[in-house]
């Protein structure tokens, strides 16, 4: 592949230790760049955030060590002083992988735009795949910051390496998701009826590192992810209507959205000699006790006697096969204490971590059924929200055994595999049962949970989301007394590069730009 990545110096706000004369003469003419094409630069996009993806070291132990898994009790950890505060090494490095996809994806933008109509008629499912990925990653930092820049963004290329013209401004988050809404929805529409030339689709297949060229799951995919956006922001008053009629015309065909596991949206490991592996996950989820149980994972999974405890969590070496989660409340001492004892259990590391063949996952059919779920209830059909549930929890359960059969790890030895009869007691449990529950809003919580345990620290930033517009389940927190910021955020803040090098832009939203700021789809 010949210089096809443009994202070293494409966009400003990756630049934190240059001024504006050594960004000038770093950055490379587009003239000059060698010639490329569609197809590669459509590679080049997906690959450019693949470690933010498929788990990797920087994510996990850099990222997410230090904020989601922690602010949805994934994880056990040690309480300290400020432990609230996103790092700020953290959020720039988060923000700098984003607009360096950002600016693939715009370099793609001008290589279709450029290229004649018979090959854009010709190469379209590439700009369709495309642009449901990248909107798929979009909602994320959306979710993160609120605001970002994003229409104007990434447009060095486009604007001929002129800099003046493109310090860009920021969407509001509420633009961001209307615009994204709008075009999924088309783009929907057009996997409906597309069809691609035999040549093109045996390209396809080949370049494309999500589906492997499958069209039907990209219009699952992308279904999946108007599911999940438009859930996002059912509670927000200018949303609602459009939540509940576009998710129910979505869910009235099963075949629109990722309903089964055989159609779940992931990017796999098939070589670990290729970019594409998870071997780094060891180190990224088990460094400096990133791996441990939370206590409010475990005793839920005890109480109601959850299969999958035993195929995502390990008893700690010295627990004598007992199950032990760290409490959140516990003071630092004892929390350190029950660590060193080696009594607290682990993220099953021949299952996640130590696990090189973990795929990246994107969206899944737990996610959507539960999605499914709380739409079915809200809209007061409870057979079809029970039914919904209860799938949404199999698929979990059947996910997690059969991550479990593709490791090549065998630290922790493979458990004994799950039965559909295990399952069915699993979910006629009274802490689990659907019909155990009192009302709606006993039962929204059984949703909320199952989401939870299902996300884990997998998705985590998705489980955060979802935390903060449900506020379910209901976690506690030990209170940071030493900081003003006693609890975790409601955000994160913007990449310290964007007062620097976007300056005008940036004040316009600085008023915003403090941690307990909650997005417009936070409503509860």
């Amino acid at each position: 592949m010949k210089k096809i990545i443009l994202i070293l110096i494409s966009t400003l706000f990756i630049i934190s230790a240059c001024n504006k004369t050594e960004f000038e003469n770093a950055y490379t003419d587009p003239s000059k760049i060698s010639a490329t094409t569609v197809e590669k630069q459509f590679t080049g996009f997906m690959q450019a955030n693949v470690t933010w993806v498929v788990p990797d070291y920087w994510d996990y132990f850099v990222v997410r060590r230090i904020t989601s898994n922690r602010y949805t009790q994934a994880v056990g950890w040690v309480n300290v002083n400020a432990q609230y505060r996103p790092g700020a090494a953290a959020i720039q490095d988060r923000w700098n992988n984003f607009y360096g996809f950002l600016s693939q994806y715009r370099e793609l933008e001008n290589i279709y735009n450029n290229s004649s109509a018979e090959e854009q008629a010709l190469k379209r499912i590439y700009m369709i795949a495309a642009k449901i990925y990248f909107y798929d990653h979009t909602q994320r930092v959306v979710d993160l910051h609120g605001a970002i820049p994003w229409s104007k963004a990434g447009m060095m290329s486009a604007n001929g390496g002129n800099y003046n013209m493109s310090y860009p401004e920021y969407d509001s988050a509420e633009s961001i998701y209307t615009t994204m809404l709008d075009e999924l929805k088309a783009l929907s529409a057009e996997l409906n009826t597309i069809s691609i030339n035999p040549g093109i689709q045996v390209g396809f297949n080949t370049q494309d590192i999500v589906n492997k060229g499958n069209i039907d799951k990209w219009k699952r995919y992308c279904n999946s992810l108007r599911l999940r956006m438009l859930t996002r922001v059912s509670g927000a008053a200018a949303f609602q209507a459009r939540a509940a009629t576009e998710r129910a015309e979505i869910l009235a065909n099963p075949d629109n959205y990722i309903s089964e596991n055989n159609f779940n949206v992931q990017i796999n490991v098939h070589d670990l000699s290729t970019p594409i592996h998870s071997r780094n996950f060891r180190t990224g989820l088990e460094d400096w006790n990133g791996n441990l149980a939370s206590k409010v994972m475990i005793d839920h999974m005890l109480q109601n006697n959850d299969p999958r405890l035993r195929v995502m969590f390990e008893p700690g070496e010295n627990a004598e096969g007992v199950y032990l989660g760290l409490d959140p409340l516990a003071l630092a001492a004892e929390q350190e204490a029950l660590i060193q004892a080696g009594t607290i259990s682990l993220y099953n590391r021949s299952t996640f971590s130590r696990n090189e063949f973990f795929p990246g996952v994107l969206m899944n059919a737990s996610e959507t059924n539960f999605i499914a779920a709380e739409t079915f209830l809200a809209a007061g059909n409870d057979a079809a929200a029970k039914a919904a549930y209860e799938k949404g929890v199999a698929s979990s359960i059947n996910f997690y055994f059969q991550v479990r059969t593709i490791s090549n790890d065998n630290t922790v030895p493979a458990p004994e595999e799950v039965t559909e009869a295990e399952i069915d007691t699993y979910l006629a449990d009274s802490g689990i049962s659907w019909d155990s529950a009192p009302n709606s809003a006993a039962k929204l919580n059984l949703i909320a949970t199952q989401k939870w345990i299902n996300f884990n620290v997998i998705q985590s930033q998705d489980s955060w989301a979802e935390y903060r517009r449900l506020k379910l389940p209901v976690l506690n927190f030990w209170t940071d007394n030493t900081d003003t910021q006693t609890q975790p955020p409601a955000r994160w803040l913007y990449a310290g590069s964007e007062q620097i090098y976007n300056t005008e832009n940036y004040d316009i939203v600085r008023s915003q730009d403090n941690l307990n700021t909650k997005l417009f789809w936070d409503v509860k």
